[in-house]
């Protein structure tokens, strides 16, 4: 797998020259803009190579775990319908669940419930027997020792341990060939950039390639450096640009995880970095198998057999986007089936107060400034319609009709949104607002008056969120509203839970109610 992935970079540096260490550095300034030009062509026709979505190892793991044990579990009661009939003794009932839940900690034990292992289920098939032979052996010594008056069926033990046997292996084997299929098309690959193209640069990146069986596939090297320090291929790895580049190229394509390979004690040009790319959906690790400096084994973390040191974590991932995913959705698809009536009856009056169609669609920043559209219903006049937001709506706004300052204030323009969460996807039921592309605070864009204000699209974004609930909701005409707002959605992201989303639904009626700044 590895030797695919150098192979596209070696087509796309081939597309241009490969300059020494001593000859990287351009001499003039058309050289620079040359070479800038060139990094940037390449970076873009990387970027157009677009992965197909991610799927969480973590996930893929957690659910194996979860069907094999029904699927033993499921064994057992059929193998006991089959020969002892269909009545079961409470003794049975309990039996086999804790004999299937046992082989789980076996398996979880002997390493057999990772990508490497679901990918070579006949490497691994002697410890799969293994953990599901310990699993009846540590249960049959219970039942000796405990000394149970109601002995269980040999026959039915045998059967059992048999048959299981063999339902594992062919699980197995078809969980192998999804996972192959999977790992073929990237659906299971950690897209991975380094930062840092020096010697260290070089060391990771070759440690990275040695190994097999791995999930990360490099993308390429990003270095604010432009002399014989940093050279235009690193390890077989094109250069693509400085950590500015990394930005926009994380935002063209998917990237996972940035390792940094500069040394720990290079504190200023870090932290110089990680302002610029904290606002990054993205995993952020330190390379720390050049440091001097030694923790405690329990502080480092590992990408194959490289230690690193955890900066940043991407904030919602794993196990906790099925969870608000599953949630928006559920909880969504509820409010849509009660709330038709109300949306009927909204999409009745802004069809009789105003000529136009019935429902406004709008360019909003997503997840990853991913730009999105909104639905909301309409509520300005059809020839005053605002889709860039250059002029925010005011008290008394003579573009809003006389239903829109009713939906408006209540926030009742906002239910089309529910198509976007049950249907599309793109937003959720609570998150970040999603504002308009071109929004302004005091005649300046967002970004330009709260630093890090990119933060907040770490997450996708949503119907109600932490900011509105405390009231910075509605106009943003100055530069303290809007700080306040992304204030409060750093806290929810760094906060995150599912009771709290849950509590933030709860209190938005609440905050309808005493809402001031909605016109």
């Amino acid at each position: 797998m590895m030797d695919a992935r150098v192979s596209v970079f070696d087509r796309a540096a081939a597309e241009r020259p490969i300059a020494s260490g001593a000859s990287s550095a351009p001499a003039t300034d058309a050289a620079r803009a040359q070479e800038s030009s060139r990094r940037n062509t390449l970076a873009e026709s990387l970027a157009g190579l677009t992965p197909r979505r991610a799927y969480s190892a973590v996930v893929l793991t957690g659910l194996t775990r979860l069907v094999e044990f029904a699927l033993l579990t499921a064994v057992g009661y059929l193998v006991h319908n089959a020969y002892l009939g269909s009545k079961l003794s409470f003794e049975y009932a309990i039996a086999i669940p804790i004999v299937a839940l046992a082989a789980q900690a076996a398996f979880q034990a002997l390493d057999l419930n990772t990508v490497g292992a679901l990918r070579n289920p006949l490497l691994q098939s002697i410890r799969i027997a293994s953990g599901w032979s310990f699993a009846f052996l540590v249960s049959l010594a219970g039942i000796f020792f405990l000394k149970h008056e109601i002995g269980f069926s040999r026959i039915w033990l045998m059967s059992w341990y048999l048959t299981g046997l063999v339902a594992l292996g062919c699980e197995r084997l078809i969980l192998a060939a999804l996972v192959r299929r999977m790992t073929a098309s990237g659906a299971l690959e950690r897209r991975t950039v380094v930062v840092g193209g020096g010697s260290a640069g070089e060391d990771v990146l070759r440690e990275l390639a040695a190994q097999k069986h791995t999930d990360v596939r490099i993308c390429g090297v990003f270095d604010d450096r432009t002399d014989e320090r940093s050279p235009d291929v690193v390890a077989g790895f094109p250069k693509l640009g400085t950590v500015d580049d990394l930005v926009e190229f994380a935002r063209r394509t998917r990237i996972d995880l940035i390792i940094f390979t500069l040394p720990i004690t290079a504190e200023t040009r870090i932290l110089q970095m990680l302002r610029k790319l904290w606002v990054l959906p993205i995993d952020i690790r330190l390379a720390a198998h050049t440091n001097k400096l030694r923790f405690r084994p329990r502080s480092y973390s590992w990408i194959g057999a490289v230690p690193v040191l955890d900066v940043f974590d991407k904030p919602i991932a794993d196990w906790d986007v099925v969870l608000k995913a599953t949630f928006d959705r559920v909880v969504g698809a509820i409010c849509l089936v009660l709330l038709a009536p109300v949306m009927l009856a909204v999409a009745c009056a802004v069809k009789l107060d105003s000529k136009g169609p019935i429902l406004f669609r709008q360019k909003r920043h997503g997840f990853n400034n991913e730009e999105i559209d909104v639905y909301k219903f309409r509520s300005m006049y059809v020839d005053q319609l605002d889709y860039a937001v250059a002029k925010q709506v005011t008290r008394d706004d003579p573009r809003v009709t006389r239903v829109g300052r009713f939906i408006r204030r209540t926030s009742l323009d906002e239910l089309p949104q529910l198509f976007n969460v049950v249907f599309r996807g793109n937003l959720s039921l609570v998150g970040p607002r999603p504002h308009a592309v071109q929004a302004k605070a005091a005649e300046h864009p967002y970004e330009q008056v709260v630093d890090g204000y990119f933060a907040r699209h770490r997450v996708r974004p949503g119907i109600t969120g932490w900011a509105q609930i405390n009231g910075w909701r509605g106009e943003t005409d100055t530069p303290e509203k809007i700080q306040k707002r992304v204030e409060c959605d750093l806290f929810y992201i760094e906060n995150w839970s599912l009771l709290f989303d849950v509590y933030i639904l709860a209190m938005t009626p609440f905050a309808l109610v005493k809402a001031e700044n909605a016109y």
